[in-house]
């Protein structure tokens, strides 16, 4: 990886520069510190993203920044291009931003002002979808669909959870009863549901706090999908806070204040976040810490589907 660092920095001028990695998850991500400025120099994980999709998700992340909301703004290379391909690497680099996550999951949240930051995660989610719908998509505009074959068709995004290898024949069953009901459900409601450009990736990692700004990173996931997706992600990583009702009211406030959401669905939304859960691990098994994580997904989306299903039968 030195060597693509290295031609990477040369692409876009960084000779010199002070560069150190920051973090190694998905993507590996170097901050570049030159002539006072910051960046941050993303190697994007092969095979997840095309190349194509990762033009448009810069592409949109720009129409983004440009719309005025705190992202992360693609910085063109010396070449005048917003993404490199580096013996078969995908690269490109950000505007960094300052800031803190408000939180990690599985860890207790530890903010200040709990109320008003969760009223401005909504009012942020909800101008990014407004910013998103009035921007012209360039022509040949490519990227995942959180649609319903996205979430409960053959081939998942984020692979048949139904078929994850750790489920009792219970929760198999459990899950496969309740990808129908969603099927269904999906389609009868299609009208009603606002679906566009989302970010698919809420979590509390992905959201900056700096002083008073709530900004927004980590577009990996993004795509076209419903709106409620977005708001069930955020909400479903902190439901178990102890003033998890006050901290929804709250999101949900700060969302309807810059646009209107039919809410109706939103407890479906929450129990399909938690079932793609189940399939996004089953790929990462071998991981650190993945066994306990793939525990708590599969407890979770029991427990929600459980609820959801019993509601409906009322």
């Amino acid at each position: 990886m030195k060597n693509i660092v290295e031609k990477a920095m040369s692409q876009w001028g960084f000779d010199g520069a002070d560069c150190r990695l920051v973090a190694a998850r998905e993507n590996r991500v170097y901050r570049i510190a030159k002539d006072g400025v910051t960046y941050a120099l993303r190697l994007h994980r092969r095979g997840y993203c095309s190349n194509a999709e990762l033009r448009c998700e810069l592409q949109w992340m720009n129409a983004v920044s440009a719309g005025g909301l705190d992202v992360p703004a693609p910085i063109t290379s010396t070449a005048g291009k917003m993404l490199h391909v580096i013996d078969g690497v995908a690269v490109d680099v950000l505007s960094w931003l300052e800031g803190e996550p408000l939180g990690k999951t599985g860890v207790p949240l530890k903010v200040n002002n709990r109320t008003a930051t969760f009223h401005a995660i909504g009012r942020e989610m909800a101008r990014l979808h407004t910013i998103s719908d009035a921007w012209t998509l360039p022509e040949g505009f490519t990227r995942r669909r959180w649609d319903r074959d996205g979430l409960v068709g053959e081939i998942p995004i984020w692979d048949r959870f139904w078929d994850n290898p750790t489920l009792s024949t219970e929760d198999r069953e459990l899950f496969l009863h309740m990808r129908a009901v969603a099927k269904s459900e999906l389609t009868a409601r299609k009208a009603d549901l606002d679906f566009g450009l989302i970010h698919a990736d809420l979590v509390r990692e992905n959201v900056l706090i700096h002083e008073d700004k709530v900004q927004i990173i980590d577009f990996d996931d993004s795509g076209f999908g419903f709106r409620l997706f977005d708001v069930a992600t955020t909400l479903l990583r902190n439901q178990t806070e102890p003033d998890y009702a006050t901290l929804k009211q709250s999101l949900l406030t700060g969302y309807q204040s810059v646009r209107n959401i039919d809410l109706a669905s939103l407890d479906l939304f929450a129990v399909l976040r938690a079932l793609t859960y189940v399939g996004w691990i089953m790929s990462r098994m071998n991981e650190e810490g993945s066994q306990e994580r793939n525990a708590r997904f599969v407890s979770t989306a029991r427990s929600l589907t459980e609820a959801y299903l019993s509601r409906q039968a009322e």
